[in-house]
């Protein structure tokens, strides 16, 4: 029983080690195995893939994870794909958490290497598309093992069409439903091993939440967006061909899967639709597939597995139904989901501009390529496209107005310019300016004209909406600004809507939906119809097959829209004008407050309204940040639109941000009611985007305004106890004191009697009718001993006084000496200036 123990390989599960204890006393104990299956094969009972699964699983919570993971490579290489199988979904629920979201998996989404480098390390050899991970995968590929995923974890159009017996338009779900027996609970999806670890992994960014604790992490640096990465680098080469499977254990490669579409008629949603069960008995065809196409299977299923996983959540007919004020969000993506989509779309360009040059004309297009470079020319408009715009217009609709947009913002500039991400990379201009987009890209642009025009128009409702005076928002309207003022595209623009306007004049109307719906057989692009020529009805049909049949385009350079310009223009003009206020207004109070305020003992201005600005956090770098934003956005949209510096200077009078006499601001727009001021439609714009404001201040009971930052709470409350007691004992005394008309009298009254709510600057129409009712008598007020100035002011006094020989009690004595000089100063100016006002 030792010299057995002690051979069994050291990376046996220790499971299974002490599973040894009960060998039969006939084996022959002097036996030595070379590899974990040898013991495996002579234990007839310990090869039950149930056993192998529990052990993993005991293993799982007992050992750190790097253990782990070198056991989980060891069963890898040595196991056969039979026992292998029952492990598979466990594995990968425990890699990527289950679909419910409960069980968090490795947490890949805020695993990063300068956190936890070890794991981090561990965790991408283990998944990288060549690593032992991958392994699994061919390896139970080549065995043809089929895998259950429930239909109710799928995107909502998706189940939704599935569950109406529909079968959806995307072929990654031919031939693979599920229907359940009597008595079953749902419908599942039958995939092979490379899918069902796709889906588990595209869903892992939505499904799993991220921990609270780790809120801030940043996600480029996360190994699950670095995974992202090196599976599309992996799998939609831009240089050479797609690397084959990794070779199994038995030497061979594996195999891709049997051809999985039949020929049927494409669906798409908003045509009609028949019977998923009917399609799947009917039209179950013996269809032999191109052979060629197998060396691609793993590309195409990874691109339509990431794009229906991450941007099918909103269908034709569901966008519609979102147009509605009253319509309830069905899906709400994260920035973080946004940002690996923008990877993907990069990665997608790059990788559809490597075809060459000879590769890229049509007359090449009809003669025979690999199915590598037709998926190339395909895969964009055909599996990304609509979707990716559904997605937008959510995005664009629903996305809280903050700076948070700037994900959603720049992934749709990604997809606008796929000259950024080709080989070749055009020249800059001599004179500095921008570069001049190639012709090369008209038919890419009239092919995505509402990605242009129609996202333009939402994102303009937007900026409308929000404050421009914030740099972070006003980077946004540059960023946009910058890339459609670009040289030439403009021009691409105007003529793709010229393209989508022209009469139809020989073009059938229902042509449209006709163009965008192939039919599929064999490999997903085998039947990848032939290059349309007429540029106008491809344009035509990429609009329809987007907005509907029945939609309503409004041109991007068409007068509607022109109004929006100017109006945001006059919002730019705006904006840096309440900027440069600010900055003054910034520069005053920073020159105006005392030494002491550096140290945070300064009161600060409570009435401001742009306290919670950005501005006043970040200071006159923003400003100036600010400043070069809007300039330049105003800038490129006068490009753009060919607006003049008249017309804007007319925008700017009509607004009304003129001074008055005194250069200080107006009051908002507004006119007087029975209640006092009512802001008018102009006013209440004016309040929103900071142009204008009131002058609020405090005008109840100083005694009662709330504690202020440079107060100390505890100490202005005993003060307030004890000076109301002070009051209630001593009131009467006070009001005689205070109604002499001697020396005596003055003193008292400019120290115990507050200025009369008459002579304060009364706003409202409403509190000068309650001012006379508001009059208080004399009374003391110690609140200005609680604040960290006057205490701070004492100390320092004492201190100075220390250092020329002077103690405590006659240093107290000074300064109250000093006071009341003071004060007697103070009461008789104050008697004076009362007599001159009478």
């Amino acid at each position: 029983m030792t010299t057995y123990r002690r051979r069994i390989s050291k990376w046996w599960p220790q499971s299974l080690r002490e599973a040894t204890l009960s060998i039969p006393q006939w084996f022959p104990k002097t036996a030595v195995f070379t590899s974990p299956r040898e013991a495996a094969m002579a234990f007839p009972y310990l090869q039950q893939p149930s056993f192998l699964l529990a052990s993993l699983k005991a293993d799982s919570i007992n050992k750190p994870f790097a253990q782990r993971c070198q056991d989980l490579v060891k069963v890898i290489e040595d196991f056969p794909a039979k026992e292998l199988h029952a492990i598979f979904p466990w594995l990968v629920e425990s890699i990527f958490g289950s679909l419910d979201g409960v069980l968090l998996g490795w947490n890949l989404r805020c695993l990063q290497g300068r956190v936890s480098p070890v794991e981090y390390s561990i965790a991408m050899e283990f998944l990288d598309p060549g690593g032992p991970m991958m392994k699994l995968v061919y390896k139970l590929q080549a065995e043809d093992y089929k895998f259950e995923f429930p239909v109710s974890y799928l995107p909502g159009p998706v189940k939704a069409s599935i569950q109406e017996r529909v079968l959806p338009d995307s072929p990654l779900y031919h031939n693979k439903v599920q229907f359940p027996p009597a008595g079953g609970l749902g419908l599942n999806l039958a995939l092979n091993p490379f899918e069902y670890y796709m889906f588990f992994f595209a869903l892992s960014l939505i499904t799993q939440k991220p921990l609270s604790g780790t809120l801030h992490v940043r996600t480029s640096d996360c190994a699950y967006f670095i995974l992202v990465d090196r599976y599309l680098s992996w799998f939609l080469p831009t240089e050479g061909n797609v690397l084959p499977p990794l070779s199994s254990s038995l030497g061979g490669t594996s195999p891709s899967p049997a051809p999985r579409t039949p020929a049927m008629p494409f669906a798409s949603y908003g045509l009609h639709h028949t019977s998923l069960l009917k399609r799947h008995i009917s039209h179950q065809t013996s269809v032999n597939a191109d052979p060629a196409s197998h060396e691609i299977w793993r590309s195409e299923t990874l691109l339509q597995v990431f794009v229906e996983m991450w941007l099918h959540h909103y269908s034709l007919e569901m966008y519609q139904k979102m147009q509605s004020p009253h319509a309830k969000e069905s899906f709400t993506p994260t920035e973080e989901h946004v940002l690996v989509v923008r990877l993907l779309l990069k990665h997608l360009h790059a990788f559809s501009n490597s075809l060459k040059p000879e590769q890229v004309s049509p007359s090449a297009h009809s003669h025979a390529t690999s199915p590598l470079e037709e998926f190339k020319r395909a895969a964009i408009p055909r599996f990304v496209q609509q979707k990716l715009y559904l997605f937008l217009q959510h995005c664009f609709g629903h996305w809280p107005l903050d700076a948070s947009f700037r994900a959603v913002l720049e992934m749709w500039l990604s997809y606008l310019q796929p000259w950024r991400y080709a080989p070749e990379k055009q020249a800059q201009s001599s004179d500095g300016q921008a570069r001049c987009v190639s012709e090369r890209w008209a038919p890419f642009v009239q092919e995505n004209l509402l990605m242009y025009t129609k996202l333009f128009v939402g994102f303009l409702s937007r900026a409308l909406r929000t404050d421009l005076v914030s740099p972070k928002n006003a980077l946004m309207v540059f960023r946009v600004a910058k890339v459609f003022a670009q040289p030439n595209l403009a021009e691409m623009i105007q003529k793709g809507e010229q393209l989508f306007l022209e009469p139809e004049l020989v073009i059938p109307h229902r042509q449209h939906r006709f163009f965008t719906a192939p039919t599929f057989t064999g490999s997903f692009l085998s039947s990848w119809p032939p290059a349309v020529t007429d540029t106008s009805f491809k344009v035509k049909s990429h609009v329809y097959s987007l907005e509907g049949q029945d939609c309503k385009y409004t041109p991007m350079f068409g007068p509607e829209v022109r109004t929006l310009v100017l109006r945001l223009a006059q919002l730019i003009t705006q904006a840096k004008q309440t900027a440069k206020s600010i900055s003054d207004q910034y520069g005053e109070s920073a020159a105006g407050r005392p030494f002491l305020s550096w140290l945070g003992f300064y009161p600060s201005d409570t009435n401001s309204s742009y306290s919670t600005n950005d501005l006043d956090e970040m200071g006159q770098d923003s400003v100036r940040k600010t400043d070069e934003y809007l300039e330049k956005a105003l800038e490129y949209l006068g490009q753009m639109f060919r607006l003049s510096e008249a017309q804007l200077a007319q925008l700017t009078l009509a607004l009304g941000t003129t001074q008055d006499e005194n250069g200080k601001k107006q009051l908002p727009d507004c006119i007087v009611g029975e209640d006092g001021l009512i802001l008018t439609p102009l006013g209440r714009y004016q309040v929103i985007n900071g142009l204008r404001r009131f002058e609020i201040e405090y005008q109840g009971d100083s005694e009662l305004q709330p504690i202020r930052s440079y107060e100390i709470p505890g100490l202005v409350r005993v003060l307030f106890r004890l000076s109301s007691a002070i009051n209630h004992r001593f009131a009467d005394q006070m009001v005689a004191l205070c109604s002499r008309a001697d020396f005596l009298g003055s003193f008292c009254r400019y120290h115990l009697m507050e200025p009369t709510l008459s002579s304060r600057h009364l706003l409202s129409p409403v509190g000068q009718g309650r001012s006379a009712g508001c009059v208080r008598g004399p009374r003391l007020s110690l609140r200005f001993l609680g604040s960290y100035r006057t205490l701070l002011s004492l100390l320092l006094a004492f201190f100075v006084a220390s250092l020329f020989c002077i103690g405590p009690v006659p240093c107290a004595l000074l300064l109250v000496l000093g006071y009341f000089l003071y004060a007697m100063a103070m009461a008789l100016l104050t008697e004076r200036g009362k007599l001159h006002q009478l």
